[in-house]
C-alpha cells in the first residue's frame, strides 16, 4: 500500500556530528586579537633589549646589529617593533663612536679594519632606515625618527673632532631637512623641528639653510611636487620668530665643536648673509599669485631683517606693485617699510599710490586694509599739501559712486587728513569770484581727475562739492555723516577702525535694531477710493479710464 507522502519543498537540517563540531576552530573575539598582539610587541620589545644589551657587551654579537636593523626596515605591519629597534640601534651606534670603534686605529690589523668598514656601512643603512620611517603618517613615529637622526648627528660630529662640517653636510642631516618639507610629512614636525632646533641653535640654523638650498632648490625643484615643497620651505621659515636685528653674536650651538667647522659663520653678518641667499633663491623662483601674495605679507618681519643689503629686495617689491590689484596693495606694506626703516629711495612710491585709487578701491574686499595703510602713509604733516589735497579730492570723487559701507570710511578720512592738514582746509568753504555767474552759469572743477602726477591734479584749487552732495544721500547714516564736513571741527579726529568694517548686512541690521520712539506716518490723507485722483473728479485719472472697477 502506498504510504503518506512527505510535505514538498520541507527540508530536514541535518546535524553536524560531534567530532566535527569540536574541530572547528571558534572565531576570535577582538579582545583575544588585542592581547595577543600586546604579547607579541612585549616579546618582540624584550628580544630587542636583549640583543642590544649584548652588542655592548661584547664584539662577537657585532652580528645582532644586522637584526635589529631587519626589525628596523621591515616596518610594515610592526611599526611599534621598528621605532624600538631604531632607538635600540641609536644607543648603539652612539656608545660605538664615543668609544672610538667606528674609526681605524693606527697599526690596526686587516681584520680589525674590516669590522670597522662593516660597522660604517651598517651605520649608513640606519640612517636610511631610519629616514624610512617617516613614510609612516603618524606624527609619534615622524617625531621619534627626527630625534634619533638628531642625536646621532650629534655624536657623530663630536666624536670625530675635526670633520664636524662633513657630518653636517653628508651625513643625514640634508635627508633630514628633505623629508621634513617633503608634502607627506605632517607639519606639527615642522613646527617641532623649528621651535626645538633651527630657532635655538645657530648651527642647525645655519646648515639647515644650506641644506634646503642643495636637497631642494637644486635638486628637487623639477619634481612634480616642487610646489608643495617651495610652500612647505616658506611656512618652515615663517615659522622662525627669531629677531635678527638684536642678535649680535653666534654664540648657541647644537655641537659644541660647531664654530670650527668650515662652513659655519663666524659672524652675524656672514649668517644673515646666508638667510638673504636663501630668501632671493625663493624670491627668484616662478611665483603665482596666492604664494607672491603669501611672501608680500612676510617682508617686513621674516624676509628683510635677514637682508644686508637691503636694495635687493627692491625688484622684488616694485614688481609686485607694478601688478596691479590686491598684489600691489600686499606690496604696499613692505615698500614703505623699507623707506621708512631703511631710508630706501623710492620717490615714485606716492606716484603709485595714487595711481591704485580707481573705481574699484570703495568695492574691494580689501578696502579696510587698504585705508589702514593709507592713513599710515599719509599720516606725516611734512607732505605736501598739493599731495594730500589730490588724495582727498580723488576719494570725495570716488566716493559718488560708493556703496553706502565705502562712504562711511571716505568722511571720516578727509576730517582726519584735513584736521591734520590744515593748509587743505580751503577746500571746504570755497567761494568764487564772481557768484552771479556760476549761480546762472556754473562753473568748471579745476580738479583733473585723469591726471596721474597728484602734484599736478590742481586738487588745492577746487572744493569738496562731492561731500555737500553725499548730505543728500538716500542712505541717512550716509547723511548724516556727510554733514560733519559742514560743521565746525571740534572733534580732534575719528577712530578709522568703527567705520571699515560696515557691509551692506550691518547697516541694514542697525537699522532694523533701532527702537523706534514715534512710528512714521505713511498716510498722512487716508484716501476713500485705492484708485483715484486726489481731486473729487475722477474722470481726470487716466488709470480711472483705462480700468473698470466695478
Amino acid at each position: 500500500m502506498p504510504g503518506p507522502l512527505a510535505e514538498s519543498g520541507v527540508t530536514k537540517k541535518r546535524k553536524r556530528p560531534v567530532a566535527e563540531a569540536e574541530s572547528t576552530p571558534k572565531r576570535k573575539s577582538k579582545r583575544e586579537t588585542v592581547e595577543k598582539d600586546a604579547q607579541h610587541t612585549a616579546e618582540a620589545e624584550e628580544e630587542i633589549f636583549l640583543l642590544e644589551g649584548q652588542i655592548v657587551q661584547s664584539r662577537k654579537h657585532y652580528n645582532h646589529i644586522a637584526t635589529l636593523l631587519r626589525y628596523c626596515q621591515e616596518h610594515h605591519g610592526q611599526e611599534r617593533r621598528s621605532i624600538t629597534a631604531a632607538v635600540a640601534l641609536c644607543r648603539v651606534f652612539c656608545r660605538l663612536m664615543i668609544g672610538g670603534q667606528l674609526s681605524k686605529p693606527r697599526g690596526a690589523s686587516e681584520s680589525e679594519i674590516t669590522i670597522v668598514q662593516w660597522l660604517r656601512g651598517q651605520l649608513e643603512s640606519y640612517k636610511a632606515a631610519t629616514i624610512g620611517l617617516f613614510s609612516i603618517p603618524e606624527p609619534e613615529v615622524q617625531s621619534t625618527a627626527m630625534t634619533l637622526l638628531l642625536r646621532l648627528l650629534k655624536s657623530e660630529a663630536e666624536s670625530t673632532g675635526n670633520a664636524v662640517d662633513k657630518s653636517w653636510r653628508k651625513g643625514a642631516f640634508p635627508s633630514l631637512v628633505s623629508r621634513l618639507v617633503d608634502p607627506n610629512t605632517t607639519e606639527g614636525i615642522r613646527e617641532e623641528f623649528v621651535e626645538k632646533y633651527l630657532q635655538p641653535y645657530d648651527d642647525v640654523r645655519s646648515y639647515g639653510f644650506i641644506a634646503l638650498w642643495y636637497a631642494h632648490f637644486l635638486d628637487m625643484c623639477a619634481s612634480p611636487q616642487s610646489d608643495d615643497v617651495l610652500d612647505n620651505i616658506i611656512s618652515t621659515l615663517a615659522l622662525l620668530n627669531l629677531d635678527i636685528a638684536k642678535k649680535e653674536t653666534l654664540d648657541n650651538y647644537y655641537i659644541t665643536n660647531a664654530k670650527a667647522a668650515k662652513h659655519m659663520p663666524k659672524n652675524m653678518t656672514a649668517h644673515r648673509k646666508q638667510g638673504q641667499e636663501l630668501w632671493l633663491q625663493i624670491l627668484r623662483t616662478n611665483l603665482t599669485k596666492t604664494r607672491r601674495k603669501t611672501l608680500l605679507s612676510m617682508v617686513t618681519h621674516h624676509i628683510a631683517p635677514w637682508f644686508n643689503r637691503i636694495e635687493l629686495l627692491m625688484d622684488f617689491l616694485s614688481d609686485s606693485f607694478n601688478a596691479g590689484g590686491s598684489t600691489a596693495l600686499t606690496a604696499l606694506s613692505g615698500l614703505f617699510h623699507l623707506m621708512q626703516e631703511k631710508n630706501l629711495d623710492y620717490p615714485q612710491f606716492y606716484f603709485k599710490l595714487y595711481s591704485l585709487l580707481d573705481s574699484e578701491v570703495l568695492h574691494s574686499k580689501h578696502r579696510s586694509r587698504f585705508f589702514r595703510l593709507l592713513d599710515t602713509f599719509l599720516s606725516s604733516t611734512h607732505l605736501p599739501a598739493a599731495l594730500v589735497a589730490s588724495f582727498i579730492k580723488r576719494l570725495s570723487r570716488l566716493a559718488l559712486f560708493a556703496p553706502p559701507s565705502g562712504i562711511v570710511v571716505v568722511v571720516p578720512w578727509i576730517y582726519n587728513h584735513l584736521k591734520s592738514h590744515p593748509s587743505c582746509t580751503f577746500m571746504i568753504h570755497r567761494k568764487p569770484e564772481n557768484s552771479a555767474h556760476v549761480e546762472g552759469e556754473g562753473m568748471d572743477d579745476p580738479f583733473n581727475m585723469a591726471e596721474p602726477n597728484p602734484m599736478e591734479t590742481n586738487a588745492i584749487d577746487s572744493s569738496l562739492w562731492e561731500i555737500h552732495t553725499l548730505q543728500s544721500h538716500y542712505h541717512p547714516n550716509v547723511a548724516t555723516i556727510a554733514k560733519i564736513i559742514s560743521e565746525q571741527f571740534t572733534k580732534q579726529a575719528y577712530n578709522i577702525e568703527d567705520f571699515l568694517d560696515h557691509t551692506y548686512t550691518s547697516m541694514l541690521s542697525a537699522e532694523l535694531d533701532k527702537d523706534i520712539k514715534k512710528p512714521p506716518v505713511i498716510e498722512y490723507n487716508i484716501p476713500k477710493k485705492i484708485f483715484s485722483s486726489y481731486e473729487d473728479d475722477s474722470q481726470n485719472s487716466l488709470l480711472v479710464n483705462l480700468w473698470d472697477f466695478n
